[in-house]
């Protein structure tokens, strides 16, 4: 029998947050989350250094076969943020951090939070350009590196050497090997180091900086968002606190990377809130989640994207509903499988949730509705959905100049207040920081974050994402949205991953909808059939017309597509994947060649 779903209604939303306000310490909580300012003297570094004082031996970090205890991990943290100070590492100075998840990262990010220093979390995958460029945006003291990653480091070597001499760390993985030249190796340096508890050159409050965070790069350069205590006290007290309820008693698994914030603020910063055991995975596997689950006996875990989509693929096994988990936290679950991943594996509790590195208000779905990214205090006051004109790529100001809001059940922009309360930290790029910035929205003198993004307006205050503004293109008159086309396809049981995106044809206005598609290991693709269900599916204008049959879908290390590529790339009739059209009136598509694609060029045939 399948689930019911659990809609959004003015009755079961009063009901469960009366429920929620009636649980011992709720009301405590939510008081210090909403009174909290940015001025005030509170460091996250206090819960950890709490938890190894009450609590030592409980285990804090689980990695493979490691079990690392509280007063074991804030020994090994004092150590390296003593040798940290001894290099020169003070209060707002950043220190680079290119570790693939192990201890270690957590160990170095730790390290930094007691000094006040900002960890510069590299992504680990990066090279080249990019992770030069991030280096040299951070301006680091010291540089770590895992050896997984000295390969990436090489292709910068003319940077390192013009700019990062006798500030280069290694951090050896499993069996110690020497560093390469260059590099100083960290264990030895830190046999001597002190292991009592140190303090800062200055106090921290919550307005300190404690994270750059790197946007993925799927367009352009890498931008280094600015994530204070601010954020990680939020997030935890709400994300891990109050919606997840969080304990010691509790293991909350995370197979994500800690250079992105999903795992570096709800994660690691829910643990060091709650007391919680956080265990950890190298890389993601779909095949190893649940093993991993049962291993570490998990009660809770961390998503994001397509994550439990992933999860869904795998063939159903007996152990399907074995394991402990009870609740799950993340964003970027699809409506359409939402339900499906409930029913299949057993986990009740699915907390969506809306957030960004650099955003100032996050969205959680605290009350355990279906298919909403939920819900945040202050709706109209603290934020608001605007109207937005997707030609235009801009909001619609009325003749007074001024923003219109949106009704429930409308699509529009997601704009946050700017304010003490709600302060954004932005970029280190102070341009780049003043792009997302809008003023005069509501009144004149105002100011509020641009998210980027399009949502549907929910009732009591919820809401359900939409597009991002990039991805949401114009065709026909009507406005395109590319996750709406991705979850119709997603329901071919041919197709593996799909990505829908608009690429510019000549002479016709807007963008054409085009979706690239990778099949299911051993499946051949039923062009007319797939082509007939997404017309039965979707308006005819949101039916895509070109089709790309690829080998893969490429995707950011945190699963998000590259479309900046692929809309470059168009319907090239050379690229090595297939590529098909479907003409106007025409059932299916057909193979795009060199005079085919002239014919669309020339505006022969008819889209």
């Amino acid at each position: 029998m399948a689930i019911k779903e659990n809609k959004i209604t003015t009755a079961s939303f009063v009901f469960r947050f009366a429920k929620f306000l009636a649980r011992p310490g709720s009301i405590g909580n939510l008081r210090r989350l909403l009174s909290a300012r940015a001025s005030d003297p509170i460091s996250i570094v206090s819960y950890f250094e709490s938890h190894a004082a009450e609590r030592g031996d409980n285990i804090a970090l689980r990695y493979e076969d490691q079990s690392i205890s509280w007063s074991a991990l804030n020994v090994r943290v004092n150590r390296l943020a003593h040798y940290f100070r001894s290099r020169g590492v003070g209060y707002g100075d950043a220190v680079a951090i290119n570790i693939e998840n192990r201890p270690e990262v957590l160990i170095n990010v730790l390290a930094c939070m007691k000094l006040g220093a900002i960890a510069g979390m590299v992504n680990t995958s990066q090279v080249n350009e990019a992770l030069a460029h991030s280096l040299n945006l951070i301006k680091p003291k010291l540089v770590i590196v895992g050896s997984e990653n000295l390969a990436n480091m090489d292709t910068v070597s003319d940077v390192l050497e013009a700019n990062f001499q006798g500030k280069l760390l290694y951090v050896a993985d499993g069996d110690h090997a020497d560093p390469p030249a260059g590099y100083d190796d960290l264990a030895p340096l830190l046999v001597d180091m002190p292991s009592d508890n140190l303090v800062p050159d200055q106090p921290i409050s919550l307005a300190t900086p404690i994270y750059y965070i790197f946007t993925s790069g799927t367009t352009g350069l890498p931008k280094a968002s600015i994530t204070t205590q601010m954020k990680i006290y939020r997030s935890s007290m709400q994300f891990g606190i109050n919606v997840m309820q969080l304990t010691e008693k509790d293991t909350y698994y995370c197979a994500l990377p800690f250079y992105h914030s999903n795992a570096l603020l709800i994660g690691l910063g829910s643990c060091l809130m709650s007391g919680a055991t956080l265990a950890i995975r190298r890389k993601f596997s779909a095949s190893q989640f649940f093993d991993d689950c049962r291993k570490f006996n998990a009660t809770a875990f961390l998503y994001i994207g397509e994550l439990l989509r992933y999860l869904l693929a795998l063939p159903e096994t007996a152990d399907d509903r074995n394991h402990n988990v009870e609740k799950i936290l993340g964003n970027g679950l699809r409506p359409d499988i939402w339900l499906e991943f409930k029913e299949r594996f057993g986990i009740d509790r699915v907390h969506e949730f809306y957030g960004a590195s650099e955003g100032n208000t996050g969205f959680v779905n605290m009350f355990n509705f279906d298919k909403t990214v939920g819900w945040a205090p202050g709706g109209g006051k603290n934020w608001s959905v605007v109207d937005f004109d997707v030609d235009a790529d801009a909001p619609v100001r009325g003749d007074d100049t001024f923003m219109s809001k949106m009704k429930i059940g409308e699509t529009g922009l997601l704009v946050m207040k700017i304010d003490d309360q709600q302060p954004f930290d932005g970029y280190t790029d102070k341009q780049e920081s003043e792009k997302k910035i809008l003023r005069d929205v509501f009144e004149k003198g105002d100011q509020w974050f641009n998210s980027g993004d399009l949502v549907v307006l929910q009732p009591c205050g919820h809401i359900q994402f939409g597009d991002r503004i990039g991805d949401t293109f114009r065709w026909q008159g009507e406005n395109v949205a590319t996750t709406e086309v991705e979850g119709a396809v997603m329901k071919w049981p041919q197709v593996q991953d799909a990505v829908v995106y608009g690429v510019q044809v000549p002479g016709r206005d807007g963008r054409c909808g085009m979706m690239l598609t990778n099949l299911k290991p051993g499946e051949t693709l039923d062009k007319e059939g797939l082509a007939a269900h997404l017309r039965e599916t979707l308006p005819p204008y949101a039916v895509p017309r070109f089709l790309r049959i690829g080998l893969k879908v490429d995707v950011t290390g945190t699963f998000k597509f590259q479309k900046s590529v692929l809309k470059r790339e168009g319907y090239d009739a050379s690229l090595e994947d297939e590529v098909y059209v479907m003409p106007a009136n025409a059932e299916a598509w057909t193979r795009v060649d060199e005079g085919t694609k002239k014919s669309i060029d020339d505006g022969d045939i008819r889209l």
